[in-house]
Parts: structure tokens; sequence; C-alpha cells
């Protein structure tokens, strides 16, 4: 068999990484390791050495419609100058009542020149024949993966579609009551804002988090967050090891505020929204057993990257 061409830019990014790790720079290490496998690569360290192998598998063409085998496939608009307000990406996968309440809640309230983007990373049929029917529905756009690619490829591939100077990851089990859009955006026009939402988490170490109040937090949760277009260019894209939902939030909060130790971090903004939070199907869907070795597995990625990160906490860590 040929073994496939690794492109150059690739294998320029493993070098720089293998360079990264030997300087103990986590955090470009864990960037150029995002956008490795953001291209369609994996890549396991062997000592000071690496290897590269494809992880993506192949788009899918049928009847008009494209199922894409990886993020990086799907055509970006993030060069595209921005247009509207915000773009709100939601993922679909096994539960179309939670995904159809979602959006209609949306739709009340919600200003002008707001646009959807809904990923169906590979849904159950249910799910699939639930979003075929909102084909053509005004400023939403579906996404299809040709299997499931987990929860942080779903969203890179989701945000590559956004039009909008900000993006807002909304989780299904979210339900809007009013417009949320605003105050979010409304929330990003102080620079010094990274990231905002409806919900946040504050930490003493690092080590566990908690419900913070709204105000000023060390991450925001994944329910509902707000961050800039253009922040997503430049810090991301996100960690597509994240496969399970949980703690990639905490993650990309402290990417999004981390300015470089020594630098004042920039804010986590938790803020009241009109919406109500209903159970959260990826959790209770699954065992205690397996909820904490999917967590754990994710938790060890921020501990890697910002566990000797104090800095990063609201005053000090105090909660």
């Amino acid at each position: 068999m040929t073994r496939p061409r690794i492109p150059e830019a690739v294998l320029s990014a493993a070098h720089d990484r293998a360079r990264a790790r030997a300087e103990r720079d986590w955090g470009t290490a864990d960037r150029l390791r995002g956008e490795i496998e953001a291209a369609g690569w994996s890549i396991v360290d062997r000592g000071t050495d690496f290897a590269l192998s494809p992880s993506a598998p192949s788009d899918v063409a049928e009847s008009g419609r494209v199922r894409y085998g990886a993020s990086r496939n799907v055509p970006s608009r993030l060069e595209e100058p921005t247009v509207g307000v915000a773009t709100v990406v939601l993922i679909a996968t096994d539960w179309p009542t939670d995904v159809e309440r979602a959006l209609e809640g949306l739709r009340r309230g919600t200003p002008k020149g707001t646009t959807f983007v809904v990923v169906a990373d590979g849904p159950s049929d249910e799910q699939a024949a639930a979003i075929e029917s909102r084909e053509g529905v005004a400023d939403e756009e579906l996404v299809w993966t040709s299997e499931r690619l987990g929860h942080g490829a779903a969203l890179n591939a989701g945000i590559r579609r956004a039009s909008a100077p900000i993006a807002i990851v909304l989780d299904t089990s979210v339900e809007p009551t009013g417009d949320v859009v605003t105050p979010l955006a409304r929330a990003l026009d102080d620079p010094s804002v990274a990231i905002a939402g409806g919900w946040g988490l504050a930490s003493r170490d690092l080590r566990t988090f908690e419900e913070g109040a709204a105000g000023d937090v060390d991450a925001i949760e994944g329910y509902c967050m707000a961050f800039r277009r253009a922040d997503y260019v430049a810090r991301g894209p996100l960690d597509e090891r994240f496969r399970f939902y949980r703690n990639l939030d905490i993650w990309w909060s402290l990417v999004l505020r981390d300015e470089g130790e020594g630098e004042a971090p920039r804010r986590a903004l938790a803020i009241d929204i009109p919406a109500i939070r209903h159970e959260h199907r990826g959790w209770a869907s699954l065992s205690e057993d397996e909820r904490n070795r999917q967590s754990k597995r994710n938790f060890y990625r921020i501990i890697d990257r910002f566990g000797s990160r104090r800095d990063l906490l609201v005053g000090g860590g105090a909660v």
C-alpha cells in the first residue's frame, strides 16, 4: 500500500510542535496539535520524535449532498468579511425534539442578522429525518458528517460556516425563552471580554470547578457560550480529541482568555439570558462510570496545558 504523502504544512507544524515540547511551551504545542488534527492527521509522540498518520474518514457525496469526513473539509467562511450580528451553532445527533425546541426558542425574539448552523454529526435515522424536514428554512444551514466525528470536530465544522462576527455555541438542552443573542453580543462589545455566556464556572485550583455567580468567572459553560469569530481564527480550532462534550468549555474558555504568562488574562463574563436548561441527554444517557471516565480523560487536557496557570483564576483562585 502506498503511504499517503504528508502535506508540507502538516510536517512543518509537527516539527514546530516537537521544538515547542522540547522547550516546554505546552500552549504552543497544544495549538499545533489542534492544527495538525484539524488538517486530518494524527500525531503520536515517540520520545523526542513523532509519527504522523491520516485520521479522517472520507467525504461521501449522495443525492446532491456532501457528508463531510472531517471538519477541515467543510468549506470555510472564516476568511470572508463578516456580515450580520451572530451565527448560532448547534449539534444534532440523537434527540430531535431537543433540537427542534432549541431552534424554535431561538426564533423567539432573535434579532435580524442572526444565522443558524446545525451540524448533523452522524445523526440517528430519526434525527436525520427531522433535520431534513428543515431544509430550506430561512437563515438555517445544515452541515452533515459522514460518521460521528465527536463534539470538538462537530463544533469546528459548524464554526467554519459562521458568517457573523460573533459565534454562539448553544447546546440543544437549552431552550431560549427570548432574545439570547443581543445580550451576548453586547457583552462582547467590551474588548476585555473574551467569552460570554449564560452560565459560568469558578475554581480555586484549576482542578475543581463550581457554578459561579453572574459576572466575572473563570470559564463559561458550554450550554451557551459566545466568542468572536476573529478569536476563533487566531486561537482555534477546538481540540478535536474532545469527542465527549464535557470540559471542552473550560479548555476553550482558558484558551480564549490566556494572553500569556505575565500578562493580564482577558475576561469570561457570565450574564443573565432568557433561557431554560433542560436535562442534558448526552450526560443522562451514560452510566456514571462512563461519564466519569470520559470526563476525566478530557480534564487531563486542561491540566496538561493550564495546570500551573493560577494567574488565569479570577481573584487568584478565591471562589
